[in-house]
């Protein structure tokens, strides 16, 4: 094989075939070798049919380098705003064509074909990586945001259809939903309503999951005088946490920037309460004014370090325990009541300088490569008092760990895990030295150099530090080249206990020390790698004319087991991080929701939650009025077919068609992977092997009718 072309050379695909028109014809002329256009298939064809012994590799290729100092482990991290904004949509994606299938799809606009598109244009490897120049970055952005706008208007209409009671639908105006892309950065008008004057405000809880939910939901008021009910009217406990000085400041710059108006109003607080939602399915709360129902939201208590003489701060209303020490302001120790784990837990940040090149190399860090030239702590500057807010439902952790970093810890009562939110930017580099946030959260387990960090969201690797499976690994970069991709989470073990973080986008890490955990959480970078992107990684954000570096915001989430305990909650959560809660709002003046309107749903029998262990992927319906499902649902079926992953051709066909290959020496021992029976069409019941994914296609022996009011 000798492929051909690279990037952006079709754009002159006329010079390219001219020249290897002549090349095939002088080859072919000789006589020796015979030189043809080729296509994937007839050259595995080719390579089959020579009945050779292949090797078989069960790792993967990462990290990859073209050079001793060029490791293309940067692209890990780099846009971490674009990367996070394409996993954000992907959850909001899923959950949309499944309120599409509920309500019936429409062909005409809208719906989700441009957010899908969008999605999949956004998985070139040049979009999503954040290799590409800035003016693609910003294309890709509004491509995906175009598709959101869409689907965003097409959830409203399915929720509004489907709260719609029976008694009056096709009488009155359908309810006019709206959502809150924003609310990351505390803005959601809808929220930030007056109760005083009798209006309520009605928020919608989607869960896209397919088994029953708790989750904390959380959205910015104006008035600490609030208080929640639930679907049946019942009131339901709330807690408000004063919005920080630093997340207004985030607000008013960023809502500037994206919308070009500044907010008309700033809220003073996060309202939080606990949601039980129903498996792929919504429920109701209503937001009102305090006084009218007689009881209010419970105000968070507020503490700082300054004022502890104790030298340590316990954080945590339930079974999990953070232990701060009031004397450096920072984590020291994290303690489960109900798996008895009580480890030591330190958390710091630092930079790595990025390198400009040298005189022996001139290779300097960028979009694609990760070359530190120095590790450099980030030390709170003074600033190391902790901001501690109680209540009933979550406590937090406020940290100003210098001008440019900012971060909240977050632990629930009814969870055991720690959630740590961060802020960082803009990155100075007026020094004239690019810099690679990092985040080092340290234990002290015997890790043995080891570490798993996750394949595509799947299965995880396991990873050893300066150690290849397939070769001798010369050392030339000891930290880049350590680094791995971490798309669902990274973690560690010992003889005792587990240690897992999960993170909501694609970052880089590593185990660059026993017991320690590395997350590359930013860059900022001066000078461009010789890749391809001829920019260098500075990304801005612009008011008008006025320009600063790119601030983002995100979370990883941390928590400590009992060894062997760990994967049960890196995947459950993992779901829930993909797949967060959507939230839409509309408002009420007076009468009473739940008489008039539906106020819970699920689109499956109540009585029935997926196993913890089996996630639905996929819930669409597509063009000929099939549905597209991966995995399982409990629906009257009158035919299943089982395809191939990518649903274009059935399984029976795929195994047909698939080539045996013969493998050398040991690799023929090698045990097959598990994988399920086929399905018997009268039982209709799906077994699933380990890591493995099915798909089907499921024609329905009845249909649904949606009557419109003519």
């Amino acid at each position: 094989m000798w492929t051909m072309g690279t990037d952006f050379k079709y754009q002159y695909a006329h010079t390219w075939f001219r020249n290897m028109d002549k090349l095939i014809h002088y080859v072919n002329e000789d006589g020796r070798v015979n030189a043809l256009y080729s296509t994937p298939s007839i050259y595995t064809d080719a390579k089959h049919a020579a009945d050779e012994s292949w090797p078989i590799k069960t790792d993967d290729f990462f990290p990859y380098a073209d050079q001793a100092n060029a490791y293309w482990t940067g692209y890990y991290t780099s846009r971490p705003a674009l990367k996070r904004y394409v996993r954000l949509l992907s959850g909001y994606y899923l959950a949309a064509r499944q309120l599409e299938y509920f309500k019936g799809r429409n062909n005409l606009r809208p719906n989700t074909d441009n957010l899908a598109d969008a999605l999949a244009v956004a998985q070139h490897h040049d979009a999503v990586s954040g290799t590409e120049k800035q003016h693609v970055a910003n294309d890709y952005a509004k491509r995906l945001s175009i598709g959101y706008t869409e689907a965003e208007e097409m959830v409203g209409s399915s929720l509004a259809y489907l709260a719609e009671s029976s008694d009056i639908a096709g009488r009155n105006p359908m309810i006019k939903f709206e959502q809150c892309s924003l609310l990351n950065i505390s803005y959601c008008p809808p929220s930030e309503m007056d109760f005083s004057h009798g209006k309520s405000l009605v928020v919608v809880v989607y869960n896209s999951l397919g088994w029953k939910r708790e989750d904390v939901v959380r959205i910015p008021v104006i008035s600490e005088s609030v208080t929640v009910q639930d679907s049946s009217g019942k009131l339901i406990e709330s807690q408000l946490l004063p919005i920080s000085n630093v997340s207004v400041g985030i607000r008013n710059y960023h809502v500037k920037a994206y919308l070009g108006k500044s907010p008309s109003i700033t809220p003073k607080y996060w309202l939080t309460f606990l949601a039980s939602v129903p498996q792929l399915g919504f429920s109701t709360f209503i937001i009102s004014d305090a006084k009218q129902a007689g009881s209010s939201a419970i105000a968070s208590m507020s503490h700082t370090s300054a004022g502890s003489d104790k030298g340590t701060i316990e954080v945590g209303q339930g079974n999990l325990k953070l232990i701060y020490s009031t004397d450096e302001g920072k984590l020291t120790e994290y303690i489960n009541s109900r798996s008895l784990v009580k480890a030591s837990l330190h958390q710091s940040y630092s930079f790595y300088a990025g390198s400009n090149g040298t005189d022996e190399d001139p290779q300097a860090a960028g979009a694609y490569v990760f070359r530190p030239n120095g590790t450099f702590p980030i030390s709170s500057e003074g600033q190391d008092t902790l901001t501690v807010l109680r209540g009933p439902i979550l406590d937090e952790v406020h940290q100003h760990i210098n001008p440019w970093i900012y971060q909240v810890t977050r632990v629930y009562k009814a969870k055991e895990h720690a959630e740590v939110e961060f802020s960082i930017g803009p990155i100075p580099v007026d020094d004239g030295i690019g810099k690679e946030i990092i985040t080092q959260i340290a234990t002290t387990m015997d890790t043995n150099k080891t570490f798993y960090t996750d394949s595509n969201g799947r299965d995880f690797i396991k990873r050893i530090r300066d150690y290849r499976t397939d070769w001798d690994l010369q050392v030339s970069q000891p930290i880049a080249g350590n680094y791995y991709p971490i798309n669902l989470g990274i973690y560690m073990v010992d003889n005792r206990t587990e240690f897992s973080v999960l993170v909501d986008r694609s970052v880089g890490g590593s185990s660059m020390v026993d017991g320690q955990v590395e997350l590359m959480l930013h860059r900022r970078l001066l000078h461009d790698d010789s890749r391809g992107v001829a920019e260098a990684l500075s990304e801005q954000v612009c008011i008008l004319d006025e320009c600063t570096g790119l601030m983002i915001q995100g979370s990883f989430y941390l928590r400590i087991d009992p060894l062997g305990e760990g994967a049960k909650w890196r995947r459950s959560a993992g779901q829930e991080i993909y797949s967060p809660f959507l939230l839409a709002f509309t408002e009420q003046a007076g009468g009473n929701w739940t008489n008039s309107h539906i106020s819970t749903f699920s689109g499956v029998d109540p009585s029935y939650n997926l196993p913890d262990n089996v996630a639905l992927l996929t819930l669409q319906e597509l063009e000929d009025g099939n549905i597209l499902l991966r995995l399982a649902h409990l629906y009257e079926i009158s035919k299943v077919v089982e395809m191939n992953l990518s649903a274009n051709q059935e399984r029976a066909e795929m195994e047909n068609k698939r080539l045996e290959w013969n493998v050398e020496g040991a690799a023929m021992n090698e045990p097959k992977a598990t994988r399920g029976e086929p399905v018997d069409p009268a039982k209709l019941v799906v077994e699933l092997g380990p890591m493995e994914i099915r798909t089907f296609i499921i024609t329905f022996d009845y249909i649904f009718l949606h009557t419109v009011d003519p």
